[in-house]
């Protein structure tokens, strides 16, 4: 971008571009997304119960990996979130605004990381002292950083995960503090500390970064390796590494290799019933010589083949720009997770890393490679939220591809001989800017329109509703059965009623079984949870609890209902309905 800004009015436009997003961020944020999902009142109460009784809903005293459903989530967030839950209380705000913040930080991380990158000019071919007129695409490291962060600022990848509560949102924010503090260590060993820190704090919140993180740390020693040679010398360099390194990795690696470690990845395991069935089929399909069946049709192959389709699938126009992925939690459909506007960008910017091919280059595009690795070694790849890791690489290339390319114009003889070349340069600038207002503007009023009507579901909408007209009629019924059709409604009863964690993890009639490496709650206190499949049809006919431990038999008492459209025994009143925000009805709630 052509002409130098003051160093004054680079920090005006920042703090404008942070504020922007805080504003896109935290916006209607109690209400957009449309409903807290599973995983988010999971995080919340279990934060709170932290907060209540210092135990989780488990009632084990502050676990460093929280069972939950089974899904044994990290206990990053979840602790990071207690404060936000004493201030703020127990609901969507409080549980949504670490998430927010995180989100917010990670822009003017983006900043700082791209000017360390670029202010020493390292993508200067053989690491000669950079020319330092304004002639190098790259050297105005301000502006590159500037128009890195406005793109992690409003770019639908980056913008739509800082709004529900995702782990992996704060992950990336404590990933890009560790590596800006990495930068600053080369000039000063100190600020090792301040960088296993942050890095430690990642691969304790998100699972991806557990993969992601020591991989990038390899990187980061081979780009760096002169650097490193350098500081490592000094023992006090060497033991400020080690201990917080040792602090944060070390259990980490020993719970990836434990029973819980390896229950978490068999749910997202490449190579499940599934695929096996698939390699018995391809056997039965083609018919070989019994050797050449094992040789070709196997776990290794099968592993290696689909692994590779899903990292190749991380840079596919499809998945970037087209649809994004196929989880409505992560992405508005037929909508990218970058803008269209940006696609010809990415590409000039990847092919001058790989034309100038310096340590740089090699840091940008390896990180993109490593950062898909995580997502790939799963099912549904490519996955938007997985695949977190990527972040903000795409931003930072785009953005070297648009300063290539607008200093790629300035430098062409017919351009420079046009009368006013620089304004009609300017005037390009403006129309590539124009079109990024366009598209924010298209994204953020579907996205705050059309996707919060249409896509409620996926959301879980309705439990709130449902919940608060339960709580509100608790004393009037003996029993309150709900339906499990739209997943874990015990855990949005506990939500949305606060129930004291005490009086839940200690009760004596909850009833909490194992099933297919997933743990279900059919009961506590007077609520009981049954699948739509057991729901009778006939008022005589008692509801079947999914454990098999006990029944429920309405014929004698006062029960309440909320169950999903038309599941009901007969001749049970319809009191209250909970609809969808596109009209479509959700819950309807019954008396006997």
């Amino acid at each position: 971008m052509p002409g130098r800004i003051k160093k004054g009015l680079f920090k005006i436009i920042l703090l404008a571009v942070i504020a922007i997003a805080f504003f896109l961020r935290i916006y209607n944020i109690s209400e957009n997304p449309p409903s807290l999902n599973w995983d988010e009142v999971s995080l919340g109460y279990n934060a709170y119960s932290i907060l209540d009784s210092g135990k989780d809903e488990w009632g084990k005293t502050l676990p460093v990996i929280f069972q939950a459903y089974g899904d044994y989530k990290l206990p990053g967030y979840i602790y990071i979130l207690v404060p936000f839950i004493k201030l703020f209380g127990l609901n969507e705000f409080s549980v949504r605004l670490p998430s927010v913040l995180a989100g917010t930080i990670s822009i003017l991380l983006t900043y700082l990381i791209v000017s360390k990158l670029f202010i020493n000019q390292l993508l200067s071919s053989g690491g000669k002292k950079p020319d330092t007129n304004y002639d190098s695409p790259i050297t105005n490291h301000q502006s590159l950083a500037l128009l890195s962060s406005l793109l992690v600022a409003i770019e639908p990848w980056s913008f739509f995960l800082s709004r529900p509560a995702v782990e992996a949102n704060l992950a990336l924010c404590f990933f890009l503090a560790g590596f800006y503090f990495f930068l600053r260590f080369l000039h000063n060993p100190y600020f090792i500390i301040h960088s296993s820190f942050f890095l430690g704090l990642s691969v304790w919140t998100y699972n991806s970064y557990r993969i992601f993180t020591p991989m990038f740390i390899v990187l980061l020693i081979v780009v760096f390796k002169k650097e490193f040679g350098r500081l490592f010398v000094n023992r006090k360099t060497i033991a400020y590494c080690l201990v917080p390194s040792a602090f944060f990795f070390l259990p980490m690696f020993f719970q990836l290799i434990s029973g819980v470690g390896q229950e978490r990845y068999k749910k997202v395991n490449i190579i499940d019933d599934g695929a096996i069935g698939q390699i018995v089929n391809l056997r039965n399909k083609y018919e070989l010589d019994p050797f050449f069946e094992r040789l070709i049709f196997n776990q290794p192959v099968y592993f290696t083949y689909n692994f590779s389709k899903n990292v190749i699938s991380h840079f596919s126009y499809k998945f970037l720009f087209g649809q994004g992925g196929s989880n409505y939690q992560f992405s508005i459909p037929e909508f990218g997770i970058l803008y269209k506007v940006n696609a010809v960008f990415l590409i000039i910017g990847i092919i001058y890393l790989l034309k100038v091919r310096n340590r740089i280059s090699i840091l940008l595009l390896g990180w993109w490679i490593l950062g898909a690795i995580p997502s790939s070694l799963t099912r549904e790849a490519p996955h938007v939220l997985r695949s977190i890791t990527i972040l903000p690489v795409p931003m930072i290339i785009t953005s070297i591809g648009v300063v290539v390319v607008f200093k790629y114009l300035l430098d062409l003889p017919f351009v420079s001989r046009i009368p006013y070349h620089i304004s009609l340069t300017r005037f390009l600038i403006i129309i590539y800017f124009l079109g990024l207002v366009i598209s924010v503007c298209l994204y953020v009023t579907n996205y705050f329109t059309k996707y919060r009507s249409v896509y409620s579901w996926s959301w879980q909408y309705g439990y709130k509703e449902a919940v608060e007209y339960a709580k509100s009629n608790y004393q009037k019924f003996d029993k309150i059965i709900f339906t499990k059709k739209y997943g874990e409604p015990h855990e949005f009863v506990l939500f949305y009623t606060r129930l004291y964690p005490v009086n839940y993890f200690d009760s004596n009639n909850l009833i909490r079984y194992r099933q297919s490496d997933w743990f279900w709650v059919d009961r506590f206190d007077k609520f009981y949870f049954v699948n739509d499949w057991d729901i009778p049809r006939q008022e005589w006919q008692p509801f079947v609890l999914e454990s098999g431990r006990e029944e429920v038999d309405c014929r004698n008492i006062k029960c309440l209902l909320i169950t999903s459209p038309g599941n009901v025994p007969k001749t049970w009143n319809l009191l209250e309905t909970v609809g969808f925000p596109d009209g479509k009805i959700a819950f309807e709630i019954y008396e006997n």
